[in-house]
């Protein structure tokens, strides 16, 4: 089994989250940028990395706020079952640039765009737990998820 580390941003401002778009076969949908950390590599630093390649954002990283475990063969999307991440979510506040001038972005992420948190509820987002826990108490810390989708 692989096991990767993985950093998370919540990147909120005035009620609104900051969040890459992909489409698949299903249609549209939204997960944290972020992604894994290199060798030799801090978690902050990954996390800047992440969103410079993904959303052409800069950001400064602040406090871990949750986690969560992504075990491949519990779930329907995973790309093998043979696989393990850990994911470190950081809140992180916007510090400039232009959301959706990434360059690394992969082959589904089609953008980047703010949506009013209170709007989640409607949209594919993933995890959908975090998604019903930003709906319903905002920016706030909320520890460890578990093996969620």
């Amino acid at each position: 089994m692989q096991h990767r580390i993985s950093v998370k941003a919540l990147i909120i401002d005035g009620g609104r989250i900051l969040l890459p778009l992909h489409r698949d076969d299903a249609g549209l949908y939204y997960i944290l940028p972020g992604g894994g950390q290199e060798p030799g590599e801090t978690l902050a630093a990954a996390l800047v990395r992440e969103c410079r390649e993904e959303l052409g954002v800069e950001v400064e990283v602040g406090e871990l706020v949750g986690a969560r475990d992504y075990i491949g063969r519990h779930h329907e999307f995973a790309a093998t079952n043979d696989n393990h991440q850990v994911e470190l979510m950081f809140r992180c506040t916007f510090v400039g640039g232009t959301p959706g001038t990434g360059t690394a972005v992969d082959d589904r992420q089609i953008g980047a765009e703010w949506i009013e948190i209170a709007q989640l509820a409607g949209v594919r987002f993933y995890p959908k737990r975090l998604a019903e826990i930003l709906v319903a108490r905002g920016d706030a810390r909320f520890g460890y998820l578990g093996d969620v989708n």
